[in-house]
């Protein structure tokens, strides 16, 4: 099975209106949703010498994500605090992403050297370390990139031609406009993939060569908590996808004569994308219904 890292951003989730603080933060939860999956993983970052760092740490750890190569420092752990005002939830950065913005992680030689262990890694805008995208791409690992709702062309434009699989939220835009920027990233910046997901509507996916979509599972069924569910969405879909393409590769990159045609790829690169769209529907709709991203939850004040 494929091999996963994620490179960044950590951060716990302080929810007011139950008094329950749970860790998270987008490479976080994508290195422990891999692991639920089955593959081997792990999770590389800042982590700060504080309560809240120790309580993500001991989280991941326990979900078997490797956590070895993270840099454990003086600081504070990122805080978002969740509140409810009249019936909406409001989230805050409390502040500013703390150690992970203050001081991003460094990816040295000898990290390099880690990363190219994997299949696959993953990273965020909410990781700050853009100006190393290109090295980590360069090193031979396909790189996904989450750049969540905090994107605009100008940001795909100068982010893009570093990775190999763009992610972002489509927000409220039509599907017309969003069809125009997956084109972008893959047309003009050179990603192999493209994907949005834009809540009840579903994900579009763009591959250079056609558009795919699908549809929420259950959309109007019982939610606990949608927190961490895009991220739930990403990794499923990313792990199935590069499974799937060591195996095309050990049996197609191993033969001396083609045995298929290119409508024959062009089909089973179609059967793919959908089934990899459909595994993310699957564990995207489980994780709705644990609390927090992946749970472990700890008391840090009376509800509001």
């Amino acid at each position: 099975m494929a091999r996963l890292v994620g490179i960044g951003d950590n951060v716990v989730d302080l929810n007011y209106t139950t008094g329950i603080a749970y860790p998270g933060g987008n490479c976080v939860n994508v290195a422990v949703f891999g692991g639920m999956l089955g593959h081997e993983t792990a999770y590389v970052g800042k982590i700060a010498k504080d309560r809240w760092g120790e309580v993500i740490l001991g989280a991941v750890r326990e979900m078997g994500v490797d956590v070895s190569r993270c840099e454990i420092e003086e600081g504070e752990t990122g805080r978002c605090g969740i509140h409810l005002a009249d019936g909406d939830r409001r989230i805050v950065e409390e502040n500013d992403a703390g150690l992970v913005k203050e001081r991003p992680l460094q990816v040295t030689e000898d990290l390099l050297a880690y990363i190219r262990t994997f299949d696959v890694a993953h990273s965020s805008c909410y990781s700050h370390i853009e100006n190393q995208l290109r090295r980590i791409k360069d090193a031979g690992v396909p790189l996904l990139y989450d750049f969540s709702d905090e994107w605009t062309e100008e940001v795909l434009r100068t982010v893009c031609p570093d990775i190999s699989i763009a992610f972002f939220s489509g927000r409220d835009l039509p599907e017309k406009a969003l069809e125009g920027y997956l084109r972008l990233c893959v047309e003009e910046c050179g990603c192999m993939l493209a994907v949005t997901t834009i809540g009840g509507r579903g994900a579009i996916v763009y591959n250079g060569r056609k558009f795919y979509r699908k549809r929420p599972y259950n959309y109007g069924g019982a939610v606990v908590d949608t927190t961490g569910a895009g991220d739930s969405w990403i990794t499923a879909f990313v792990c199935t996808f590069f499974d799937n393409r060591k195996y095309l590769e050990l049996f197609v990159g191993n033969s001396e004569v083609s045995f298929m045609r290119e409508e024959d790829f062009h089909d089973l690169e179609d059967c793919l994308i959908e089934h990899c769209m459909c595994q993310g529907n699957v564990l995207a709709r489980k994780n709705c219904m644990v609390k927090g991203s992946f749970g472990y939850g700890v008391a840090f004040a009376e509800p509001e």
